[in-house]
């Protein structure tokens, strides 16, 4: 059963248009791994704030881009 705190950065995700290819990307994983982990099948140590540190990079990287 996944986390609370995925359904939340999913929606971040959704909201931001970020895909699991760009997070697996961010953080040197695969697709299915990320996917693994938002779907609460794999819950290694510290994954929440890895998770939420790579969006935000994502995020702003993103903002940096536009200006």
């Amino acid at each position: 059963m996944p986390e609370k705190w995925t359904g939340t950065l999913i929606g971040i995700m959704h909201n931001e248009k970020i895909t699991y290819d760009d997070v697996a990307e961010k953080l040197g994983v695969s697709k299915a791994y990320v996917s693994m982990i938002l779907n609460g099948s794999r819950k290694p140590n510290n994954i929440r704030k890895r998770f939420e540190e790579a969006v935000k990079l994502i995020i702003a990287e993103r903002k940096n881009k536009e200006r």
